[in-house]
C-alpha cells in the first residue's frame, strides 16, 4: 500500500537524518490523514485508498509548481530549490507520467471502447480515463485532446 511505502521512507529518512525528506514526508502523511478524516465523515471507516493517495500527491506537486513560478518571479532561488526538492520527493511515490503520445493512444482507445461520438460523451470518457490512469495521466492534457477529437 502506498501509505506504507511513505511511512517506511519517513523512517529511513529519519535514520539518515535527511531533514528535507523528513519534513516533506510528514507533510504528505498529514495531507493523507486529513483526507482520511474527511472520508470517515462520509462513512468510509477505512480512510482513502491508493488512488486517492495518488491524487493527494499530484495535488501537492501542482501546489509546489505554482509556488515555484511565484518564487521565480520574486527572485527567491532558495525557495525555488526547496520546492523543487520537495517535488522530487513527492514524485518518487507516483508512477512515471504518461507521455503525450501515450495519452493520445489512451484517449483514442477510450473513445473506441466507449463509442464516444460527441462532446456530450466527454464526461463519461474522462471518468473512464481517470479510473484507468489515475496517478499517471495529465488529465488537463487528456481533456484537451479528447475535446479536440470529439468536436471534430
Amino acid at each position: 500500500m502506498l501509505r506504507d511505502d511513505i511511512s517506511a521512507a519517513l523512517k529511513e529518512s529519519m535514520k539518515a537524518k535527511n531533514a528535507r525528506a523528513v519534513s516533506t514526508l510528514r507533510l504528505i502523511l498529514a495531507a493523507i490523514k486529513d483526507r482520511d478524516i474527511a472520508a470517515r465523515g462520509e462513512g468510509n471507516a477505512d480512510g482513502i485508498g491508493d488512488d486517492e493517495v495518488m491524487r493527494v500527491l499530484q495535488t501537492m506537486v501542482k501546489q509546489r509548481q505554482e509556488s515555484i513560478k511565484l518564487y521565480e518571479q520574486g527572485g527567491r532561488q532558495d525557495l525555488v530549490d526547496q520546492e523543487s526538492a520537495e517535488i522530487d520527493i513527492i514524485r518518487s511515490f507516483l508512477p512515471a507520467p504518461m507521455s503525450t503520445d501515450e495519452i493520445a493512444v489512451a484517449v483514442d482507445a477510450a473513445i473506441g471502447e466507449l463509442g464516444a461520438a460527441s462532446i456530450k460523451d466527454m464526461g463519461r470518457t474522462m471518468a473512464h480515463l481517470r479510473e484507468h490512469y489515475a496517478g499517471r495521466m495529465d488529465f488537463g492534457r487528456a481533456s484537451g485532446l479528447l475535446k479536440e477529437r470529439l468536436a471534430g
